[in-house]
């Protein structure tokens, strides 16, 4: 019988809990919205379960997430803990907070919600801090060109919800406008306009000396183009496309959280730090190649830990080139969770790649996982069904979503804590 890391879409979750209770040394990096709480339109509405945040602390040093959301401000993670137990000064005082890293890999957090920031200056917080403004004076200026057919009267909602000011990673978020403007058409060329404004705000950056400061990061994507930029997904008549654009800083992708994390976790396991202290994420390189070379010259192979990367974001769409059908592979998770699975095949460390479907969400554009009548197998997977040679390989997968997934974790973690006492 396969071991769970030569699997492929499998649902023996029991296994999984085995490995997650009882191997000792194991790091779990994961993602967020649509892994551990539901995909909404919404971000102020997100919830999260108590729970699943007491269930970490038994992974205390062995879980960290990785997310492109941040965990500071009006729409970060943390408001969301603090809510699920109406007592700030406890989430504190218990290490309720989720360790890890956010805005893609460049606000690190430990469990008692101290933050930091490495290796991001001044003024690039600076020039971040009047992205928010201009993205809105962007939208006004659409909607005075274009009539959307939707209720004037909530306009100014329709903004707040559309324009997050994150603080590392200001975002324009069309998922309130997918869904009041009267006409696809509208909502695609308003999709056209945002990704020209966040050109726009690089070419401003480049001209105040930040010409290698910043990126944008497309949510969902059709993977990269040849000079390595994100390609937009275009909505359809079934499907939003990107709803998210985030204008984010240069080496805030998800890949090079990866080392950062790994460089944390040796300090913990032997008191010294393989890539120096003061290593970040905007110092890795940006390529998977590059990435596991570094992690390969400079991590102990007899520490490497067992890594299980969680993840709900990985997309692949056939597209016809002429006479020929190319694939664009991307989706936000798709590069850590390839660096997993490459981490794990270089140091036979069986590292596990876990899928949490979550096209149950608010959020119309995941394709779910189909199954067979019995619910026990998996028959199509999330890519385009002509994309047979994806070298990503989903280990493990949940159907169930978020629900099923924390349900699991909540397990292996009481069965862990029983262990350890």
């Amino acid at each position: 019988m396969a071991k769970l890391h030569q699997s492929s879409f499998s649902l023996d979750h029991e296994v999984l809990i085995n490995i997650l209770a009882t191997q000792e040394n194991i790091l779990i990096i994961q993602d967020l919205d649509g892994v551990c709480m539901s995909l909404v339109k919404d971000p102020l509405t997100r919830e999260i379960e108590r729970q699943y945040l007491k269930a970490t602390r038994a992974f205390d040093g062995h879980f960290f997430v990785l997310t492109n959301g941040e965990h500071i401000g009006r729409r970060g993670v943390n408001r969301i803990v603090e809510k699920a137990f109406d007592e700030r000064d406890l989430v504190k005082q218990q290490g309720l907070y989720l360790p890890g890293l956010a805005g893609g890999g460049v606000q690190w957090q430990d469990r008692y919600g101290n933050v930091s920031h490495p290796g991001i200056s001044d003024t690039e917080m600076a020039f971040l801090e009047t992205v928010p403004q201009k993205i809105e004076a962007s939208l006004r200026e659409f909607f005075q060109q274009h009539n959307g057919g939707f209720n004037s009267e909530k306009f100014d909602d329709y903004i707040q919800a559309t324009v997050l000011e994150n603080k590392v990673s200001p975002t324009v978020n069309l998922n309130v406008f997918h869904d009041v403007l009267s006409e696809q058409a509208i909502y695609v060329k308003l999709q056209q306009a945002m990704k020209n404004l966040t050109q726009n705000l690089l070419e401003e950056a480049g001209t105040m000396g930040f010409k290698n400061s910043f990126f944008v990061h497309f949510a969902p994507n059709l993977g990269r183009d040849e000079q390595g930029k994100e390609i937009i997904q275009p909505a359809s008549e079934n499907d939003s496309g990107t709803t998210d654009l985030q204008f984010m800083l240069r080496g805030a992708i998800k890949e090079a959280g990866v080392p950062f994390i790994l460089n944390h976790y040796y300090y913990l396991q032997t008191g010294n730090y393989p890539l120096g202290k003061e290593f970040n994420s905007r110092q890795a390189p940006q390529n998977k190649a590059e990435l596991l070379t570094l992690i390969k010259d400079n991590f102990d192979s007899k520490i490497m830990p067992t890594i299980i990367g969680i993840g709900d974001t990985v997309t692949s769409k056939a597209e016809q080139n002429g006479d020929k059908l190319i694939f664009r592979r991307g989706g936000s998770d798709r590069g850590f969770l390839e660096l997993i699975q490459a981490i794990g095949k270089e140091f036979e460390s069986e590292n596990l790649v876990v899928y949490v479907d979550s096209s149950g969400g608010e959020l119309k554009n995941r394709k779910p996982l189909k199954l067979n009548e019995q619910k026990t197998e998996v028959i199509e997977g999330i890519g385009d069904a002509k994309d047979t040679d994806d070298t990503l390989t989903l280990n493990v997968v949940f159907p169930g979503g978020y629900q099923q997934y924390t349900k699991v974790f909540q397990e292996a973690a009481s069965m862990r804590k029983q262990g350890n006492n």
